[in-house]
């Protein structure tokens, strides 16, 4: 199995998300206070900037739009769904019994917006071009080739057995493209920049002013009728700031916002008449122990901090109750989550006790290094301070830009810092190839695994899991619970809570599940108005 999970280009959205209230990653479809009709216009007000309209390229907050332009080949359903994926550009598919080979079949009757009909080549096309130069051109690491074995049929034949069922389902890399665009953009790589998109999804573009607004139009020749846009325009203004945002909701300006402050979803839901609702995100919050040096080095003491942590005041006070506390660092509703995987719970006296053990019982002194443009971060690690000064640990807490202590804490491990705390997410569905794998899994030069520890057991599970996942899923899955119940028990990380996606709803507005799968993502097709 390959190993290696290179997202380099993450690194910027790990402090510019965490800057955003979760409303804004709630990825639920939006709500209309029903100055909208059937057939009529939806306004909305987005905090998504649009860095890229290239859907190869993209791997940002754009996907908030490329989702209603764009499909992918399968559709990853939420937690507790009756069925794990909803056939999208492939109607059906089937995989080899060891996991090396995924045949998609393609549905036929499908036109790109240009008026091209969808086929197998066309499929080809889009993943050649993903694997070669997508912003998570990572996810297709496993693919060795891909071909169209007649109109209607891809083949993919793998190096080693992986969930291509998962990639093919991503938000970011998977999109399925027009062959012309996807020629023309070869040949220059500003194509698609001034607005221009080459779906199969249920909008087109109909108008885009940078900074200012994105209008999306219901595509008359969409295959699914079923789940046609109940809307016929989408009028989006683009406000990244929550506040304005909340002003524009209340004064009627808009329909819906994505973006409003997380302290006030409660007097706003109440002021406009809506529904607070809130759901699994891939977001969850850990923090790295430095293990390279004394006294980190010692599992008791990691478990004695573990245990003098206050979860659920973590989870109160910094993202004022929308999460649930983490079991390890794969987040609620995202392969391969389990509420078997054991919990810390703040046991003070146990935490002194395992201290004392240690040697320490006159306690330590420790660094920690937060993210300084993360909010939920600024609220919550004062808490820590507290509770580890009642065990006679003193915390000296430092924030820096996210970047800045990354950079630190890759360079050199024996002077960075003692505890570092990170916001963190999964590229894709698959938290055992990301999380599990970039978060923990020994290295020979740091990376995203900043806690610096070293396990051979823990790399053994991790690597074999991951090369079952595409063939015997429930295997894969019972194995990597072994590693999350062993990285549990060795502490490499405080394990703090997965936040929540939060949303208001309006009243008079029929809104879908929220798909914690495609948490950047507002979906405008599914919403209709309430009967």
């Amino acid at each position: 199995m390959d190993v290696t999970r290179i997202k380099r280009g993450r690194l910027a959205a790990l402090g510019i998300a965490a800057a955003v209230s979760l409303a804004a990653l709630s990825g639920c479809s939006p709500a209309s206070s029903g100055t909208g009709a059937d057939g009529g216009v939806l306004t909305v007000a987005a905090s998504a900037a649009v860095t890229t309209w290239d859907p190869v390229a993209s791997f940002s907050t754009e996907a908030l739009y490329l989702g209603n332009l764009y499909e992918p080949l399968l559709w990853k359903n939420p937690e507790g769904s009756a069925e794990a994926f909803t056939p999208a550009i492939a109607e059906k598919w089937e995989t080899s019994a060891d996991g090396l080979t995924w045949t998609f079949h393609i549905r036929k009757g499908v036109t790109f917006h240009d008026g091209e009909k969808v086929d197998a080549d066309a499929v080809v096309g889009s993943i050649e071009a993903a694997r070669k130069r997508a912003g998570a051109a990572f996810i297709w690491a496993p693919l060795d080739t891909v071909t169209a074995t007649d109109a209607s049929t891809v083949v993919m034949k793998l190096k080693y057995s992986a969930p291509m069922d998962l990639v093919a389902a991503s938000t970011y890399g998977a999109w399925i493209v027009a062959p012309k665009a996807l020629a023309a953009s070869a040949s220059d790589d500003k194509y698609f920049e001034k607005g221009i998109e080459a779906g199969t999804g249920p909008f087109t573009l109909k108008d885009y002013e940078p900074g200012k607004k994105v209008v999306l139009q219901a595509y008359n020749k969409y295959w699914n009728k079923s789940k046609a846009p109940h809307y016929k325009i989408v009028d989006i203004s683009i406000t990244p700031d929550a506040v304005t945002a909340q002003q524009m909701l209340t004064a009627k300006e808009v329909d819906f916002a994505t973006t409003l402050p997380l302290d006030n979803v409660d007097s706003v839901a109440k002021q406009v008449g809506g529904e607070v609702r809130a759901a699994n995100s891939p977001f969850d919050y850990l923090a790295y122990f430095n293990t390279t040096r004394a006294p980190l080095n010692d599992p008791k003491v990691r478990q004695a901090l573990s245990y003098a942590v206050p979860y659920k005041d973590l989870i109160d006070v910094g993202v004022q109750g929308y999460g649930t506390q983490s079991h390890g660092p794969v987040p609620k509703g995202i392969f391969p989550y389990s509420d078997q995987v054991p919990q810390y719970k703040q046991d003070l006296e146990k935490a002194k006790a395992l201290l004392a053990e240690s040697g320490h019982a006159s306690g330590l002194t420790l660094n920690l290094t937060y993210a300084s443009e993360n909010p939920a971060e600024a609220r919550f690690v004062p808490l820590i301070k507290d509770a580890f000064a009642k065990i006679g640990v003193t915390l000296n807490v430092t924030a820096e830009l996210f970047n800045q202590q990354w950079e630190k804490a890759k360079a050199d491990p024996a002077n960075a810092q003692d505890i570092f705390v990170v916001y963190y997410w999964p590229t894709y569905s698959d938290a055992g190839s990301d999380n599990l794998n970039s978060l923990f899994h020994s290295s020979d030069k740091p990376f995203f695994n900043l806690s610096y520890w070293k396990n051979a057991e823990y790399d053994a599970l991790v690597d074999k899991a991951g090369t079952l996942t595409g063939s015997d899923r429930a295997a894969a899955q019972a194995t990597y619970q072994k590693a999350m119940d062993l990285l549990v028990k060795q502490a490499p990380g405080l394990f703090l809570f997965d936040a929540q996606s939060v949303t208001i709803v309006p009243k008079d507005l029929k809104v879908q599940k929220f798909n914690e799968n495609y948490p950047f993502t507002t979906f405008f097709a599914p919403i209709a108005p309430a009967a």
